[in-house]
């Protein structure tokens, strides 16, 4: 695998950078809110629902996450919330959005090590003004040839992407901690893939049993592992 590759494509939220500890400490202290209503595996399977539903129209990121919270409170009340709670899930959703960037052991290590040998970019989903934001605040971007925030990590996504870098698929690699997002849809376009999971990982992401065999894929325990795979 690693002779043909040229191209490394990493995914950010939770490949580069803590992210989904940060939205399951807000998921709790919003499902602490509606205590006096609902238990909280409820409240949590309840908020999930319409995340997933809400995802066509609101897209991914903190901003969406806060809808999700405020539409259900309101249906979990019969729309009869006190205000001063809707205040503060207003307040939940933009701590999350201001939180720290903290970068994952290793991370800028990896980088400084493979951007002399191979082109390195980002490709990531979520809202494009907060994963910008991110970015930029991770010290980071000096490393990647190309950021692309995505809408949807399916197969035409990728497709979309690997046409606008003008590569052979290949050549393209992904690295990320989704198997539905990250490395799926590469495998399937015919790209490799290095899956790094990840201890806290979004319900709608899981996969089980994915059954990949192709030697495409890797999985390794953490980012530092796929040097092992490259050149130095």
């Amino acid at each position: 695998m690693k002779d043909k590759i040229k191209l490394i494509c990493f995914d950010a939220d939770d490949t580069l950078w803590v992210n989904e500890p940060y939205y399951r400490e807000a998921e709790k202290k919003f499902c602490a809110l509606l205590c006096d209503i609902i238990s909280e595996n409820d409240c949590n399977d309840e908020l999930l629902k319409i995340e997933i539903g809400n995802i066509g129209q609101y897209g991914y990121g903190a901003k969406s996450f806060m809808l999700s919270m405020v539409e259900t409170a309101l249906k979990l009340t019969g729309n009869k919330i006190d205000p001063v709670k809707i205040g503060k899930i207003l307040e939940l959703g933009n701590e999350l959005i201001n939180k720290p960037v903290e970068l994952l052991d290793g991370v800028e290590e990896v980088l400084k090590k493979l951007q002399n040998n191979y082109r390195l970019i980002v490709a990531t989903k979520g809202d494009l003004l907060d994963q910008e934001r991110k970015l930029g605040n991770s010290g980071l971007e000096k490393y990647f040839h190309h950021i692309e925030i995505m809408s949807e990590k399916k197969v035409e996504n990728y497709k979309k992407l690997i046409a606008h870098l003008d590569i052979p698929v290949e050549q393209f690699l992904m690295v990320g901690n989704s198997l539905k997002s990250d490395i799926l849809p590469v495998i399937e376009l015919g790209g490799s893939a290095i899956h790094i999971p990840c201890e806290t990982t979004w319900a709608h992401e899981h996969v089980e049993n994915h059954g990949i065999t192709t030697e495409r894929f890797l999985e390794v325990n953490s980012i530092r592992d796929i040097l092992g795979f490259f050149k130095p």
